[in-house]
């Protein structure tokens, strides 16, 4: 199939999969139906509490947290509270700004999810909705877009200000709407919050994740153990993402890791979760010179500090590069469904290049195409092992 085939087939696979189908028309009914149910608001005199609700992976939730720390700058005497998935609550423990992170396992978000009835994401909705109104809340912030269940889920527990987008399943439980405009995910965010911040300018923007010394210090004796000295040049590499349709070719991540070795004298460190483990040690197998990997081994803390040792970390658009970017070092990331300008690497482009590919069905925005072929979808994988490794000689030369 040549490509201009295949992009008009691809976009029209995308147009169909961005419209709703009969169940979701059918759900959206509902909606206006549940929106309209008096449910016994919560009082709110004495309430100083606000409830931030997120429900998705690691990179989302880190990108999330500029808008709650702006709020608590701006607001120091209220308690933030943060509604997450335990897939994402760890990327929080840091901050000081959070007063308290509550995790439920969201409906539709848990990548590992098993079969459930039609009616579970309800009567979770209802439980939950009892556990909040315990605490009781003046404020709930959806910092989804489109996240209608954690809309419903603030009417339901009797919130009384719920502040999120105007989109159509979201819109109907909102006191406070603001309007949708296709920008940075962090902008997005900053702006849910601007009627208490103010607007914020993008060099004030607190983008950051902490760093402890003990993750610093075990870090240091990790490297030490691998023979890798204190001065020594290290490079990172996350090959995993949370889908095969943002992922490159793993015989093309092996000859960039030799390359880097043998031009930059570089020590490579792969990283990835415990899933990943297979995707990193396949590559490794591939190359021909000595690398080293942590995948599965270390925890979010100490994958900072790693990241935060490394003079350069490259992969594919995943909550990782997000993280190595939050602790101020330069990235080189291939993005291909997911839209970079929502969705990019926060910071300057001369330290955080987003590499893509000039195939024009980009952004599709479609991250699960499910049973359809890989190679239909190649906009990832068209983005050539030069242009990687032009990025990071680039971002080394400048360090």
């Amino acid at each position: 199939m040549d490509r201009e085939t295949l992009t008009t087939r691809n976009r029209q696979l995308a147009e169909a999969f961005h419209s709703p189908p009969v169940r979701h028309r059918l759900r959206r009914t509902l909606i206006q139906a549940a929106a309209h149910f008096p449910f016994t608001p919560c009082p709110t005199a004495r309430v100083r509490r606000v409830l931030f609700i997120r429900p998705d992976h690691l990179g989302d939730m880190l990108l999330a947290t500029p808008a709650i720390r702006a709020f608590k700058a701006a607001r120091p005497f209220v308690e933030v509270h943060v509604l997450a998935g335990a897939w994402a609550a760890p990327v929080l423990a840091g901050y000081s700004e959070i007063d308290r992170v509550l995790t439920i396992p969201f409906p539709g978000f848990n990548r590992h999810e098993t079969h459930r009835s039609p009616l579970a994401p309800y009567t979770q909705l209802v439980r939950v909705s009892r556990q909040l109104r315990l605490i009781g809340y003046a404020a709930a912030v959806l910092l989804r877009p489109d996240h209608w269940w954690g809309a419903m889920l603030a009417h339901a527990a009797g919130i009384q200000e719920r502040i999120g987008y105007d989109l159509p399943d979201v819109a109907p439980f909102l006191t406070q709407r603001v309007a949708f405009r296709h920008e940075h995910v962090i902008r997005q965010n900053l702006r849910l919050v601007e009627h208490w911040t103010g607007k914020i300018d993008d060099e004030d923007v607190p983008y950051s994740l902490p760093v402890f010394d003990d993750d610093r210090d075990f870090i240091r004796a990790y490297l030490e153990t691998c023979g890798i000295p204190a001065r020594q040049t290290v490079i990172c590499l996350h090959p995993g993402s949370g889908t095969w349709a943002k992922q490159w070719d793993g015989e093309s991540w092996a000859k960039v890791a030799d390359t880097l070795i043998e031009q930059a004298g570089a020590d490579i460190i792969f990283t990835g979760s415990d899933h990943e483990l297979p995707l990193v040690t396949s590559i490794m197998n591939r190359m021909r010179y000595r690398a080293f990997t942590v995948a599965g081994d270390l925890n979010i803390g100490q994958l900072a500090a790693l990241y935060e040792r490394a003079q350069v970390v490259l992969g594919p658009d995943s909550g990782p590069l997000h993280i190595a970017a939050a602790v101020g070092t330069p990235t080189v990331a291939l993005y291909g469904p997911a839209d970079p300008v929502e969705f990019g690497t926060w910071g300057s482009r001369q330290q955080h290049l987003i590499l893509t590919a000039p195939i024009a069905c980009r952004p599709c925005r479609v991250l699960d195409w499910g049973d359809d072929a890989p190679d239909f979808h190649p906009c990832v994988r068209d983005i050539s092992i030069g242009q990687v490794l032009e990025a990071a000689r680039r971002l080394l030369a400048h360090r």
